[in-house]
């Protein structure tokens, strides 16, 4: 008998600037792959990029995941937010600093819009910390859209985004 579970490619984006943004990213890539109804997980290098949002914020460390999984955007994204809840993640002000952001940038080949979620990630076209990990897993992306990544790099600078070497 075939395999009649529908696994979905997942890309999801990792970011942190607060308590040791390092440890915090290095964690819940260790912690993504303990999801339930996921598999054969992969991440890209972490990388350090510049604030985006309120001034005077710390550098951030990002990364990019994926893996397949079976589980529901929604609930694919109430699993995220356990494990942002799980390192203290406060929401007090838009794109300030945190402790854990982890972003679904995307599901499958799937558009959702809804007052929870977005996929493909609203802002992943413009963000080099999003877009040079991505190229690290998959470089041969193509978003919903047929955009492929090696069109959005070529539009979106890597500027002071570098890769964190230890």
């Amino acid at each position: 008998m075939t395999d009649m579970i529908n696994w979905q490619l997942c890309y999801i984006g990792l970011g942190s600037n607060l308590e040791d943004p390092y440890r915090q990213v290095s964690s819940a890539l260790e912690e993504l792959t303990a999801l339930p109804d996921c598999r054969a997980h992969a991440h890209s290098r972490l990388y350090r990029s510049d604030p985006v949002g309120p001034p005077g914020q710390p550098d951030y460390v990002n990364a990019v995941a994926c893996f397949e999984t079976t589980l529901e955007p929604l609930a694919l994204l109430d699993a995220l937010q356990a494990i942002e809840q799980a390192h203290q993640r406060v929401r007090i002000q838009h794109w300030g600093p945190r402790t854990l952001d982890l972003d679904l940038l995307l599901y499958g080949n799937q558009v959702i819009e809804n007052e929870r979620l977005t996929v493909p990630h609203a802002f992943m076209k413009e963000r080099s910390f999003v877009l040079y990990p991505l190229a690290d897993l998959a470089p041969d992306t193509r978003l919903p859209d047929g955009t492929g990544l090696a069109e959005l790099l070529a539009n979106c600078p890597q500027g002071t985004l570098e890769p964190i070497n230890r």
